[in-house]
């Protein structure tokens, strides 16, 4: 049955207070299905796995593109999806605006804004535009529904500019500026972690886990209300696949295929069984 999107967007929002929960990064239709199969409560879409889903390396997916897989995403499961938005795909604050409206009309309950610029001279956007850019996000999100979760994201951890004094300012201002939840992808010890969460209190901060350094359970000690994977499934997926191939080409063996998941089994998946 489809669950309309203003539903999944209350029942998103609602998510974020608590208990601390875990929304894995599908690539495509299939896997979304088989994450909500598996019992998530919401996904996530991840820039580098749809990327590599359509031949493209991250951040080279246009924003019709990227629009278009969260329209798919949304229509497939019944079970919120967030988008990750990299940085609007646009410089200017009212280009953020107007292709954060576009995701919000493809049925997203969140998505996630960048302060970076794809520029290695310059990866961060300035104070003052990365701030306007986060205001402008929640002006036009607010205009169509204003339940859809806004995400503000710092990225100077990713970037090579790994300043948690600077990330925290950042963060604190685009929860000002309408953020609902606050991320800083790349941020890794305990301290990091506990300083960004207590920053931004009583807004929920989303972290990123790509190592098995983190339980669930230690994750929520230190306050984290959500943790993503990022492009991690979908590396692990094509992992697998190159393996599985790699070895037919090299050896001429199949032994790969021995204790995988059968096709009646995914075959009933996809149906909805």
């Amino acid at each position: 049955m489809a669950v309309a999107a203003t539903e999944k967007r209350v029942q998103f929002r609602k998510l974020h207070a608590g208990p601390t929960f875990v929304i894995p990064n599908p690539w495509d239709v299939g896997s979304a299905k088989l994450l909500q199969h598996l019992g998530f409560f919401a996904v996530a879409s991840t820039s580098a796995g749809f990327a590599w889903s359509i031949g493209k390396p991250d951040n080279a997916a246009t924003v019709d593109e990227v629009v278009e897989h969260l329209r798919q995403l949304s229509e497939a499961v019944a079970i919120p999806v967030a988008a990750d938005f990299e940085n609007g795909f646009s410089r200017t604050p009212e280009g953020v605006g107007q292709n954060a409206a576009k995701a919000v009309h493809a049925g997203v309950a969140g998505l996630s804004i960048e302060d970076s610029t794809g520029d290695k001279a310059q990866p961060l956007f300035s104070f003052n535009e990365a701030v306007e850019r986060m205001r402008a996000a929640r002006q036009a999100i607010d205009a169509v529904d204003k339940n859809v979760v806004l995400v503000g994201r710092s990225e100077g951890f990713l970037v090579g500019q790994p300043n948690l004094d600077e990330t925290i300012r950042r963060l604190v201002a685009y929860s000002d500026a309408g953020a609902d939840c606050l991320y800083a992808p790349g941020i890794r010890t305990r301290e990091q972690i506990a300083a960004v969460v207590q920053a931004v209190k009583p807004k929920p901060v989303n972290v990123l886990i790509f190592a098995p350094e983190y339980t669930v359970a230690e994750l929520a000690e230190l306050g984290v209300a959500r943790i993503s994977v990022g492009g991690s499934l979908a590396r692990l997926a094509y992992s697998a696949l190159m393996a599985s191939a790699g070895e037919i080409k090299e050896k001429g063996t199949f032994t790969s295929f021995t204790g995988g998941t059968s096709g009646g089994e995914f075959n009933k998946i996809m149906r909805g069984g």
